[in-house]
């Protein structure tokens, strides 16, 4: 080759290495070797297989004629035997201690009669279950054995999204599977999980995942594969996994106590939108907004009250609704925590001590919201927001355990369009109790066009907090 032509070779390799593209290739160059982590931690990486019985109803009467006519008559007067037989589902965890014990998920050996581990070099072992807590999906077993391999243990909070990680686990039986991906998000919260701030990764997970290990590069465990989103039943790109921290909280005080204790301060508390938010004066749409007290709670005698919204849990912000029973609950109850509240369009602090969170109470009836309207016949119409309502009596009151409420029987225009419907019962306007349909007349009344009102509606045994824009 001419020299020329071998120096300007020479000089665009040099343009490119120093280039705009150079940061890709040295990212190329550095992309991560994930054996190294394989061979390190996955010897703690273990199989766990359940087996349960399962007992159930069945007929003796054969489903080919389930079309007779007469196949009804028979089968009403041939009462079914119980049948049991034998469900084995498989998962996989993880060694956290030299002397066997070993976390997964709950729902891996929920209900399960007989559960054991295998480790990496194939030997099994009988696992007791030491205990389990549903709400955040996580379970403490113990083999008799020692000298085991552990896993090392890192700090969730220092992940970042898009950070590389890797998943072990045993999906449909394949044991020491080995997947990888990135961090997608965090503090994911998921319906009906309130106690869990998840991790969103794309790393492969399938069923038989679940309670297996999430690493992140420096080998460290940094939560525990648990769901994935699916609607074919296997990976679909988007998969949940518990921070560590919450998991290995939840270990100690199983190892130790047998059970998980959490607080409670006795709130009912939605979302904050932008609406709201402006109606109270608050520059930003973050926190949670209560809406109703639990009588004699530890909110209640701390003085927390509805149209109160709650920013700050012992300094730690609450950035949505979302965040506060995962930083109430993690709190130890009977010792006092501090909140940062907005009232009255200004921030302040108040003390609260939670108590120990019981079984939910059961949802309030409907009937609280119903009552014999017939007994109030005296419409109170508020044409200039499309409201028609009705004073509750004295029973109806009761009923719902409110001093004063004022029934919708119908709702159109503003109103409508705040979300109001019939049977909602409104307690409240712009953070204050009702105690009169004057005192709701003249604060519609007084308000501009534009200005937005907070509503507190008891709602289905619920209380919420509705924005009313005036037109």
């Amino acid at each position: 080759m001419p020299i020329k032509k071998v120096i300007a070779a020479a000089l665009l390799a040099a343009s490119v290495l120093s280039g705009p593209l150079a940061p890709s290739l040295a990212q190329a160059r550095e992309l991560p070797d994930f054996s190294r982590i394989v061979e390190a931690e996955g010897r703690a990486v273990v199989n766990i297989s359940t087996k349960s019985t399962v007992r159930e109803a069945v007929s003796d009467l054969p489903e080919e004629f389930a079309g007779d006519p007469f196949f009804e008559f028979f089968r009403r007067f041939s009462p079914p035997r119980l049948r049991e037989r034998q469900e084995n589902s498989l998962g996989s965890g993880f060694i956290v201690s030299k002397d066997g014990y070993v976390l997964t998920n709950a729902h891996v050996v929920a209900r399960a009669d007989e559960i054991t581990v295998r480790l990496t070099d194939k030997r099994d072992y009988p696992a007791k279950l030491i205990g389990s807590d549903a709400r955040t999906d996580v379970a403490l077993l113990k083999i008799e054995a020692g000298n085991l391999p552990t896993v090392r243990m890192g700090n969730a909070n220092d992940l970042k999204v898009g950070e590389w990680v890797l998943a072990i686990g045993s999906p449909f039986g394949f044991e020491n599977t080995v997947t990888s991906g990135i961090v997608s998000a965090k503090n994911r919260q998921l319906p009906d999980e309130n106690f869990v701030p998840f991790i969103q990764t794309d790393a492969a997970v399938n069923p038989g995942n679940s309670g297996g290990p999430l690493f992140n590069l420096k080998g460290e465990v940094v939560g525990i594969n648990s769901q994935i989103y699916s609607r074919s039943g296997g990976f679909m790109g988007i998969s949940f996994a518990i921070p560590i921290d919450v998991a290995m909280n939840v270990a100690e005080q199983l190892k130790t106590r047998g059970r998980v204790s959490r607080g409670k301060i006795g709130v009912a508390i939605q979302e904050l939108n932008k609406e709201l938010a402006t109606s109270f004066g608050l520059p930003r749409a973050t926190g949670a907004l209560v809406n109703a007290v639990e009588p004699g709670g530890p909110a209640d005698k701390a003085g927390l009250k509805a149209g109160d919204i709650l920013l700050r849990v012992d300094g730690q912000p609450v950035e949505s609704s979302a965040d506060l029973p995962r930083l109430i609950g993690t709190s130890q109850p009977g010792k006092a925590v501090a909140l940062d509240i907005w009232r009255n369009r200004a921030q302040r602090s108040i003390s609260v001590v939670p108590v120990e969170l019981k079984d939910e109470d059961p949802r309030l009836s409907e009937r609280q919201y119903r009552g014999k309207q017939q007994e109030d016949p005296r419409a109170q119409k508020l044409n200039q927001i499309g409201l028609v309502l009705y004073e509750l009596n004295p029973q109806q009151l009761a009923q719902l355990g409110v001093k004063y409420g004022l029934l919708v029987r119908q709702a159109s225009g503003a109103a409508a369009r705040a979300g109001l419907t019939n049977g909602d019962v409104i307690v409240g306007i712009g953070g204050e109790a009702l105690t009169g349909v004057a005192q709701f007349r003249a604060a519609i009344e007084n308000a501009k066009k534009g200005d937005t009102l907070a509503l507190q509606v008891r709602r289905r045994g619920a209380t919420l907090f509705l924005p009313l824009t005036k037109d």
